[in-house]
């Protein structure tokens, strides 16, 4: 297939390809939130945007940026917990397992939906601790949402990992295209998908995008079981007890990125027309350090702090295998990719941002 050439492989032939023993393809109602409608399409060619893996770290902050683009009737959320309030009531909320395929296309179909944003997945620490599941969920949902793109000739974002990366990769740069082999089920994972997705996108046209997202840091949501979250705890700590105890060593090196950065890369990414596409997944940087570097650069706003190293096994094992630094050239010279954050940078935003969530849960506005 020509780079640039699309092909939207009908539903007819699609069923025969992909339909599985079990699955119906009838349209049942579903309950939403309020936001839920069936006014007709608007006039101007918006995203209709679906987020599965809503209310993990990353998905409510990237439904809040392509909501102040594309309005928040077009930007969708979905997980299979419970939201809290201020998310129900900023925007469409359904809930959504991606192991329920039926139900999944239900969605798909009935909101019209053109971009697909999946986010569901068990991360490192949290998938050796089951494997079993981190299968289930990052495999057999992964290729339910393979299909259903393909299907319906959606767009469709999956992110992959430096997890994706193993002790046989170059660890300083990691490029785009080198050996893999990574040693956790996480990783296993986010290999198989993008290189599912690429098959898929040469041989039926899927319009498959993944980036390769280095540790995330932000703000607003908790620690969810990966290897790189000492890098968040630290600034709570920091400004709760003035003591952290890490479970890497002081000199374990991975790159990181601030939160902002990562959603800001992934709209501009899904907005790039598919011919300046040279690939279908992308390293993506910003920064590197170690945690003794981070401590430092909090020292200087926070004298006080003190840490002490305290190596966990499987974590430690696991951040040995990866990269200490992404090669992100293609990304910058393809589609304009450049950080906003250093570590200064992003150091500052973070304990300004934490006392600010503080200061509110303290004084709430009524």
């Amino acid at each position: 297939m020509q780079p640039g050439v699309r092909v939207c492989v009908s539903n007819r032939m699609l069923l025969s390809l992909f339909k599985r023993p079990g699955r119906s393809f009838g349209c049942l109602p579903r309950q939403m939130s309020r936001w839920n409608h069936q006014d007709p399409a608007p006039p101007q060619e918006n995203p209709r945007v679906l987020i599965t893996g809503g209310l993990g770290q990353l998905g409510v902050g990237l439904a809040q940026m392509l909501r102040k683009q594309y309005g928040a009737e077009n930007v969708i959320l979905s997980d299979i917990k419970k939201p809290p309030p201020h998310v129900f009531n900023s925007g469409p909320f359904v809930y959504a397992d991606v192991l329920d395929y039926r139900h999944l296309r239900e969605l798909i179909v009935n909101n019209r939906v053109t971009w697909l944003v999946h986010y569901s997945a068990l991360l490192s620490a949290v998938g050796e601790a089951n494997v079993a599941l981190a299968r289930k969920i990052n495999i057999t949902g992964l290729h339910n949402v393979l299909d259903l793109a393909l299907e319906n000739c959606l767009r469709l974002f999956v992110p992959s990992t430096i997890g994706a990366f193993g002790p046989s990769s170059p660890r300083d740069p990691a490029p785009d295209l080198c050996v893999q082999r990574p040693r956790t089920i996480y990783g296993v994972s986010k290999v198989h998908g993008e290189l599912m997705g690429e098959y898929l996108h040469h041989k039926y046209g899927l319009d498959f995008r993944c980036l390769r997202y280095p540790g995330v840091i932000s703000v607003n949501t908790p620690p969810g079981g990966g290897t790189t979250d000492y890098a968040v705890q630290i600034f709570h700590d920091a400004l709760s007890t003035g003591h952290h105890e890490c479970y890497l060593r002081s000199d374990t090196r991975l790159p990181m990125m601030h939160i902002s950065d990562c959603h800001r890369a992934t709209v501009e990414f899904m907005q790039t027309p598919e011919c300046q596409l040279s690939l279908r997944t992308y390293n993506i940087a910003a920064m590197s350090f170690t945690p003794e570097e981070v401590a430092q650069e909090i020292r200087k706003h926070l004298p006080h702090l003190t840490v002490t190293y305290n190596p966990d096994s499987v974590r430690q094992t696991i951040a040995d295998s990866w990269p200490v630094r992404f090669d992100d050239s293609n990304a910058r010279r393809d589609w304009g990719w450049a950080p906003a954050f250093g570590l200064e940078e992003l150091v500052s935003d973070m304990l300004i941002s934490i006392r600010e969530n503080k200061t509110n849960e303290a004084f709430p506005r009524s």
